[in-house]
């Protein structure tokens, strides 16, 4: 079993490229996380009452913000009885942090400043817009702001360094929140405009709202390479930057603009090298395409590196959730996942995520699972618009659809808004898979078997409507091999990595043989066997 892990870890190490540094091997992978409301560990009581549930729910990491106001009051004095208390109750509770540094910016404003910074605007001046009106946002340009940002942050660093040494329990880092400038593309600040002038930016780039955007997305990863590269110095662990979204068809300034957003990562990468990670925080709808922007694929150019592992930190709370969580894991092989204010998200909502965590739980467990990232996976998400996917997997045509679209379940026509359907599909070897996952229906065909299919109008018992089967085709005869189930069976994997048999699925929960289906609002794991037959 030790030989097993180590392996595994090595392979992980590999992949991640983190050589000597060693960073990510610490990492609980997956990383199954929640991300705290912003005032839920405010207290002590609070930290009291909210990491316990956290652990009932199934995390096994939980996302806390760290907050500059309440950690240095007065100015070069630091209080970090929150920081031990939730390192005390995390180890207690057997579970790990990542702490999110609310310094100089969250969500773009510089709300969680201490009050000396923030009524001392001579000293630690704003942004401010092109009509000259300052904003509730310090500007990135002012030395004494990154100083005082700095200070507390190193101090931050040096005293988890100090609390938990080895990181059993702070594994990761986030600096600063959604960092970026709104009302305006970029800061017109005296301090801002004498950098601009000086680059030459409206010559190189234009002036557009995207060429200030730009500016600015350099200007914030610069400032923020400050607070990574004394972190690598004091306590060596990953370090993130999390963005929110241009979604909607804002403009720069409508939404928080030249924060780590997909369009702007060239200029993130080159501002801020000692970020391992950008992260996407997903609200909108479109999770699918949100994700992929973020997950960047093994390059040769980057010298077989992961270039951008994809991680979560926040997606929005709530039914769907769950499923999405496996849809990461499984297309992106996610680094994590983490729904935000899990804390405030009522029964529902945490219900989807508690049993999408209990089978990724299992799945890590498995030797050939997506723990291993040469295992051949995918993700599956579907919804009423986005309902079927076909995948060619070297001669097995799996068509993957939502569950609702069999006819029997009278939430597929009733006028519902469908839940959404999601799994985690892993190849064990040839007509072989492993499918874990809620509201999913696979039927298995070879090429040529799809190609010669005939769609028919199924009726509410999942045969042909009278008369649609009997229908002539200009169709040839059938030529060609077909595939089969062979078995499906619901499974459970244990903590050493092998698999249980739970029942057989077969007759009518498999249709007499047609298809694997995992029904909407349950959670399964199904070994699914083929076989080929002419």
């Amino acid at each position: 079993m030790q030989k097993k892990i180590l392996l595994l870890i090595i392979t992980l190490m590999m992949v991640l490229n983190v050589g000597a540094s060693d960073r990510f091997s610490q990492l609980p992978y997956p990383i199954l996380g929640g991300e705290l409301s912003n005032s839920a560990a405010t207290s002590v009581a609070d930290i009291d009452d909210v990491l316990p549930r956290m652990k009932a729910l199934g995390l096994n990491t939980v996302l806390i913000p760290a907050y500059w106001e309440l950690m240095e009051p007065v100015e070069g004095k630091f209080d970090f009885t929150l920081i031990d208390h939730s390192i005390d109750v995390a180890r207690r509770e057997q579970l790990h942090i990542i702490f999110l540094w609310f310094g100089a910016w969250k969500n773009s404003m510089s709300c969680y400043a201490p009050a000396w910074f923030k009524q001392d605007v001579k000293r630690f001046p704003r942004a401010m817009t092109e009509t000259g009106k300052p904003l509730e946002i310090a500007t990135c340009f002012s030395p004494n702001v990154l100083q005082a940002d700095l200070k507390a942050f190193s101090a931050l660093m040096q005293h988890i360094k100090e609390h938990d040494p080895q990181r059993e329990v702070v594994i990761m880092m986030q600096i600063e929140n959604e960092i970026g400038m709104l009302e305006s593309a970029r800061d017109h600040s005296p301090l801002a405009e004498k950098v601009y002038k000086a680059e030459r930016w409206a010559e190189r780039y234009g002036t557009d709202d995207y060429a200030d955007e730009k500016f600015m997305a350099l200007n914030y990863a610069r400032y923020v390479e400050h607070l990574a590269k004394a972190a690598r110095q004091i306590h060596d662990m990953p370090l993130y930057v999390n963005a929110a979204m241009n979604s909607r068809g804002r403009r720069p300034g409508e939404y928080p603009s030249a924060g780590p957003l997909a369009h702007l990562i060239e200029f993130w990468n080159e501002g801020a090298p000692s970020i391992d990670l950008l992260a996407p925080d997903i609200y909108d709808t479109g999770f699918k395409s949100w994700a992929a922007q973020y997950a960047m694929p093994i390059r040769p150019q980057d010298g077989g590196r992961v270039k951008n592992r994809l991680f979560i930190p926040e997606s929005r709370c709530c039914e769907n959730s769950g499923v999405r969580a496996l849809y990461a894991f499984g297309e992106h092989q996610a680094l994590g996942f983490s729904p935000f204010a899990i804390d405030q998200a009522n029964e529902k909502e945490t219900e989807s995520v508690t049993n999408a965590y209990k089978l990724l739980y299992q799945l890590a467990n498995y030797p050939s699972s997506f723990f291993n990232l040469q295992s051949k996976t995918w993700g599956l998400l579907f919804d009423q618009n986005d309902k079927e996917r076909i995948i060619d997997d070297n001669g097995v045509v799996m068509t993957c659809r939502h569950y609702f679209t069999l006819p029997w379940d009278p939430r597929a026509t009733d006028g519902s808004t469908w839940p959404e359907g999601g799994a985690m599909l892993i190849r064990l070897g040839k007509h072989d898979y492993l499918l874990a996952g809620s509201g999913i229906v696979i039927d298995f065909k070879t090429p040529t078997e799809k190609q010669q299919e005939e769609t028919k109008k199924l009726g509410e018992d999942g045969f042909a409507e009278a008369g649609d089967g009997n229908k002539k085709t200009d169709s040839q005869s059938f030529k060609g091999k077909r595939l089969g189930l062979l078995s499906v069976d619901e499974v459970s994997i244990d903590n050493d990595g092998k698999m249980q048999y739970v029942r057989r699925h077969n007759g009518d929960q498999t249709h007499q043989g047609r298809h694997a289906r995992i029904s909407v609002g349950e959670w399964k794991l199904l070994h699914i066997q083929l076989y080929e037959y002419d």
